[in-house]
């Protein structure tokens, strides 16, 4: 019997979002704090691991960019299940995000709107963090969770003057993370999707692969670059072209939608929320979609990371037989609860487990 449904509808469903997500956080913080970190590993540790961007991940499945902003919980998290966390996404400078409130459930649809606006601590802050991080998931035993760094632009800087602030993001936090990614997909930062034009694309991956080779001499730092799911198919073919011209390691499809369908909420309290990026279940049908796209177009030593409408241990057995190396989720998290994470490692073990 699942207790979260009946939890959540109680604590959470007529709180603010925000607040419930920073509630929510804090308790996954402090039970690790209160020693329970060791006692979630051995019950929820992942048994299938694999190998992607020359990396093993513990699961296939990890946790997407935006839940752990700043770096401040990624320990904790791990402690779920999750084979890699997705730190960000993170800025060059620090920035508050958007006015409040900016981020509304769509209940009836298992959805999200959000328009954070990159809120964060910036680059300098956080390093020192993942630094930690990384030393303390170094002393564990077994295989480690991955982590990955998503940066983006910093929205008082110009979009003529973006590559030299992922190139500070990029110098600041790549000799700290497992792999990089670099976010020009978000709806929430004016001008940021232009840079997913290919013209502007290219310089801008090519100066972050730059800075992170010269900072980080001992080892490779994976690039991927994230996605709308809003491009048209063309445009992806091109991003993936463009993925396999300057030697990627990754492509994650995909962002939240600006699009606000097929939903079940009312139109007009739909509207009532204002604009934002959409993610949660609306998004599987494209997100797959663009997988699939994306499948087609890149040899598979370019790997794919897939997220956007996933729910359950089936969808991710879903999207890993649909060509997927990886796959995120992060809406369904917050309705389904601390435990969803096992549940799909359960799924996963069953799927390709040892017989």
């Amino acid at each position: 019997m699942r207790f979260y449904p009946t939890f959540f509808k109680l604590a959470f469903s007529g709180m603010d979002a925000e607040k419930a997500h920073h509630i929510g956080f804090s308790m996954i913080k402090l039970a690790e704090k209160c020693g329970l970190g060791a006692v979630l590993r051995r019950w929820t540790r992942p048994s299938t691991p694999v190998r992607v961007m020359g990396l093993t991940f513990p699961s296939a499945f990890g946790l997407a960019a935006g839940f752990d902003k700043h770096g401040d919980g990624t320990t904790a998290l791990t402690n779920l299940g999750f084979g890699h966390i997705e730190v960000g996404t993170v800025t060059g400078q620090a920035q508050d995000g958007n006015p409040q409130p900016r981020l509304f459930r769509l209940v009836e649809d298992k959805a999200l709107i959000n328009r954070m606006g990159f809120n964060n601590e910036g680059a300098a802050a956080i390093a020192p963090r993942l630094a930690r991080t990384r030393e303390v998931l170094s002393r564990r035993a077994g295989i480690r969770p991955i982590i990955g760094v998503n940066i983006g632009k910093t929205k008082v800087v110009e979009l003529e003057n973006a590559v030299d602030d992922y190139r500070l993001s990029a110098r600041t936090l790549a000799p700290y993370a497992d792999y990089m990614v670099v976010n020009v997909s978000s709806p929430n930062t004016p001008g940021l999707r232009m840079l997913q034009d290919i013209e502007s694309l290219r310089p801008l991956l090519t100066a972050v692969r730059e800075e992170a080779d010269a900072v980080v001499t001992d080892r490779h730092v994976p690039l991927a670059v994230k996605i709308a799911p809003d491009l048209a198919d063309e445009d992806v073919r091109d991003v993936a072209r463009l993925a396999q011209d300057l030697g990627l390691d990754a492509v994650i499809a995909t962002n939240t939608t600006i699009k606000r369908e097929p939903l079940s909420t009312p139109t007009n309290e739909v509207a009532a929320l204002g604009a934002g990026g959409l993610s949660g279940r609306p998004l599987r049908e494209r997100s797959i979609e663009v997988l699939e796209i994306l499948r087609e177009s890149l040899p598979k030593d370019i790997a794919i990371i897939s997220v956007g409408g996933v729910t359950s241990g089936d969808d991710v057995v879903e999207r890993i037989e649909a060509g997927a190396d990886l796959v995120q989720g992060y809406t369904a998290f917050l309705y389904e609860g601390p435990f969803w994470v096992h549940r799909i490692n359960r799924a996963l073990k069953k799927a390709y487990g040892r017989k």
